[in-house]
């Protein structure tokens, strides 16, 4: 009775579990029975830390989304006008004026989009922690999008260097002495980019670290 009275105020089931022992004093010894009892509703530790790093992954994703969308927005919508210009001279410097610019933002959209697409299987993680088959599904396409995702930040990069320095072997003037609203904008949208990058790593990272507790 009070072991029926404990289960219904905890909210668990107890279950009475016969386990049989052989006993070595003799060859004609009856066996020892021993009971126990396992309570049903109980979560295992290994699957409270799985839900744990479910809950963090979906967080991280979320700020993924926010910072790789910024970094896609602020890059697609750069664009300067040199106040000194005619009707037959322009100076005018655009993100599509590059194509690894164009490489940038393409990159770092396929990237949110993908992790919004992947938002319903992290919450999945979370309500089925025992789950592998969503786990290692997010697990490939997150190394995939973070070897995009580092490859356009990369090579984005690069070209706000010479834009920054210019390169005199080469005869390359630094553009950012004249476009001072244009450089510090794709400057912005490089950083925003790598701090995706920085959280599609600690994604990959958790994502395989749960599968290795399973």
């Amino acid at each position: 009775m009070d072991l029926s009275r404990s289960g219904k105020e905890s909210g668990d089931i107890a279950i009475p579990v016969r386990e049989v022992k052989s006993s070595r004093s003799g060859k004609g010894a009856p066996p020892v029975v021993v009971a126990s009892t396992t309570r049903l509703g109980q979560v295992p530790p290994t699957a409270g830390w799985r839900r744990g790093v479910g809950i963090i992954d979906l967080i991280l994703r979320i700020c993924a989304i926010a910072t790789t969308l910024a970094a896609a927005a602020a890059m697609g919508t750069t664009s300067q006008n040199l106040p000194f210009f005619t009707q037959f001279f322009q100076f005018q410097a655009s993100y599509d004026d590059f194509p690894t610019f164009t490489f940038f933002l393409a990159g770092n959209a396929i990237t949110c989009a993908y992790l919004v697409l992947s938002l319903p299987f992290s919450i999945v993680c979370i309500v089925r922690p025992h789950i592998i088959g969503a786990r290692m599904l997010l697990l490939i396409f997150d190394t995939l999008v973070l070897a995009l995702t580092m490859a356009a930040a990369s090579a984005a990069a690069a070209v706000v260097y010479l834009a920054h320095n210019g390169n005199p072997n080469t005869n390359w003037p630094a553009l950012c002495q004249q476009f001072n609203e244009f450089c510090p904008r794709v400057s912005g949208a490089v950083v925003g980019s790598f701090l995706g990058v920085l959280i599609l790593t600690v994604l990959v990272v958790l994502s395989a670290a749960a599968l290795r507790r399973n």
